[in-house]
């Protein structure tokens, strides 16, 4: 089967990159290329493209506009072309909110060694679209600091306090992993989540600049504090802390607590952040008291090393087929035995509560 590719954007140096490095694959075929959402609309109907790439800022309509009104009346899978810009990782949060599958920044011109990679990660990306499981999203996105964020102070939250004991708060972790897909998963299990929580520690395969706009606005949505992981920094509960873009995070039990750890060396299974490194430092430095979660995402990182937690006594959680954009990541961590339990995205954070409230630990394997 050959994916049919409908590629929309105002630049035409760019439509000729995009359709360059899509046509070299085999399975791919750019049917189309658009200058503007207006163009884009009547060639969706008349060419019934499988995967839409899609720029954010155009004239005669947003990118935005266009895609909110697209999944509204003829969803289909669409990823998202956007610059490495503060307002472009804004626009392409909200984008993923709206209901676009993934995203992948603008390519660099001055990088000519770096098109190979480019080309593998968009046709990857493209194909992983193509199957995903498209979500029913609202009619519009919230804004990062507007009306509905929680307010950490009321004491009317639901969920404000969990009554877990102290040395519960100050013993355990939770470490979560995710990727295609998980920007809106990770959203929805920490929004589901109390305040008094242990800490948690967050790995999204997202480039810099993405991660500090995914933090913000976690924070401003979360009864938790959510914030870019520093090196060094203590973990503190009630704080969720999400892996920087350009740096693998890892864990390091120090007396009494944990610190997190931060290191720009070489990608593992060709991302940094990478889910494995944080998963197998969890298994050496927090072992039984750990829980680690996998979620939507599309290929193998975070099995093994979910796997090693499993192996150390962590308790571990998978998301299942059905509420996953993309059913990868949980799949091959449940294909190597690392899972202990396999449950839909709602029921996540309750999960990883009940877990907190019981107070079990498996023991090691």
């Amino acid at each position: 089967m050959t994916i049919k590719v409908l590629v929309v954007d105002d630049s035409a140096l760019m439509r000729s990159l995009l359709s360059e490095v899509i046509n070299s694959a085999p399975d791919l075929e750019v049917v189309g290329v658009a200058p503007d959402p207006i163009a884009a609309r009547e060639m969706i109907k008349t060419l019934n493209p499988d995967v839409l790439t899609l720029d954010i800022e155009m004239p005669r309509m947003d990118g935005l506009d266009f895609l909110e009104r697209l999944m509204r009346l003829r969803p289909m899978p669409v990823v998202m072309i956007s610059s490495l810009t503060k307002h472009g990782s804004e626009a392409t949060l909200q984008a993923l909110e709206l209901g676009a599958v993934d995203f992948l920044p603008k390519p660099r011109f001055d990088l000519p060694s770096g098109i190979e990679a480019y080309r593998i990660e968009i046709c990857d990306k493209i194909r992983a679209a193509c199957g995903a499981r498209l979500q029913s999203r609202p009619s519009a996105a919230p804004s990062l600091s507007g009306a509905g964020a929680v307010s950490r102070e009321s004491p009317a939250a639901a969920g404000g306090t969990s009554g877990l004991p102290e040395k519960i708060l100050q013993e355990r972790l939770v470490l979560i992993g995710a990727s295609t897909g998980g920007t809106e998963a990770i959203k929805e299990v920490l929004c589901s989540l109390p305040a008094q929580m242990p800490g948690i520690l967050l790995v999204q395969h997202m480039p810099e600049m993405f991660t500090a706009s995914f933090a913000k606005r976690l924070d401003g949505l979360c009864r938790l504090r959510v914030k870019e992981a520093e090196h060094g920094e203590r973990v503190m509960p009630g704080t969720a802390y999400l892996a920087p873009g350009h740096s693998h995070l890892s864990v390091r039990r120090s007396g009494g607590g944990y610190v997190c750890e931060l290191a720009n060396s070489e990608p593992v299974n060709r991302h940094r952040p990478a889910v494995d490194v944080l998963f197998h430092s969890a298994a050496s430095q927090v072992g039984a008291n750990g829980i680690g979660v996998i979620l939507t995402g599309m290929g193998k990182d975070g099995a093994q090393g979910l796997l090693a937690m499993h192996k150390a006594g962590a308790w571990t959680i998978g998301q299942d087929q059905d509420s996953c954009v993309v059913y990868g990541m949980p799949r091959e961590a449940a294909s190597v035995g690392a899972l202990d339990e396999v449950v839909s995205l709602k029921d996540v954070g309750q999960r990883v509560l009940a877990r907190l409230r019981g107070g079990e630990r498996r023991g090691k394997v």
